[in-house]
């Protein structure tokens, strides 16, 4: 089996994807697109996703689109290998529903913090003319980039996903109470422990950590899905965005700083 992989070290989506591909043991060639470069909107990729947007994965030169999607499309055809999707037909149902909210509400949440504090420079140093014909480009994410602006996203708007974000893992703590845990349907790692994968990891990468400090259930997740093999390989150098952006990563220092002083002292 071929399988090419279109997509960006520091996509959400695309980490997801990744994490499944390397957790079945799938090889794959990686395309890794430059996203601020326009890459995604170039006629060849679009032939690929006219969503313009990562990832697409290319199988037998027939490409398959959405990271929901190609999740569930490599279970169907490695079903046997790291399955991530319950047997049972009701408990498949419900890991689909807990992909839709983790869909609806903490992932298009993310972007927006996401966006303020990594992304907007790039925005902000484009002229209005270049900014509008991006946002016009975009077939799924031009009114998001038409309400941000060049100016970013008002507090109101931060605010909301502050919010947002809050939900899901108050969601995401109630389902690994009710599992009993390790993952959030139970003993076995699903498809719902992969969508909110990135979300967690990104939030924690930009010091929105403080969501979770009164839910060691959650925290107990992170650490343990940090240490599944399929992990490291699809975080690798330059997936985070502390790893690209230095203001983020001086902003991450001072966050470490007062508990390396906790552990001299």
């Amino acid at each position: 089996m071929a399988f090419q992989l279109y997509n960006a070290p520091q996509s959400t989506c695309s980490q997801r994807v990744r994490f499944v591909l390397h957790a079945k043991g799938l090889a794959f060639e990686e395309h890794k697109l430059d996203l601020f470069s326009g890459d995604q909107l170039k006629p060849e990729y679009l032939a690929i996703n006219p969503n313009g947007v990562v990832p697409a994965l290319v199988h037998d030169d027939r490409p398959i689109i959405d990271s929901a999607v190609i999740m569930e499309y490599l279970d169907d055809i490695v079903p046997d290998t790291a399955p991530m999707r319950p047997a049972d037909p009701f408990e498949a149902a419900r890991m689909r529903s807990m992909v839709r909210f983790i869909d609806e509400v903490p992932t298009p949440a993310i972007r927006v913090p996401s966006y303020n504090l990594a992304f907007l420079p790039h925005f902000q140093a484009m002229s209005a003319e270049d900014f509008q014909a991006l946002c016009d480009s975009k077939p799924l994410r031009r009114e998001f980039l038409m309400k941000m602006g060049r100016t970013g996203f008002p507090q109101a708007d931060m605010d909301e996903a502050s919010g947002r974000l809050a939900r899901g893992v108050e969601r995401m703590n109630q389902w690994l109470s009710a599992s009993a845990g390790p993952w959030l349907m139970g003993k076995a790692l699903s498809h719902a422990d992969v969508a909110i994968m990135p979300v967690i990891v990104r939030m924690e990468d930009i010091n929105l950590h403080q969501a979770w400090d009164d839910k060691p259930l959650v925290a107990a997740w992170l650490d343990r899905i940090r240490q599944e093999p399929a992990f490291t390989a699809t975080y690798y150098h330059g997936s985070l965005l502390t790893e690209k952006y230095p203001h983020l990563q001086a902003l991450k220092a001072e966050r470490e700083c007062p508990k390396s002083k906790a552990v001299s002292a």
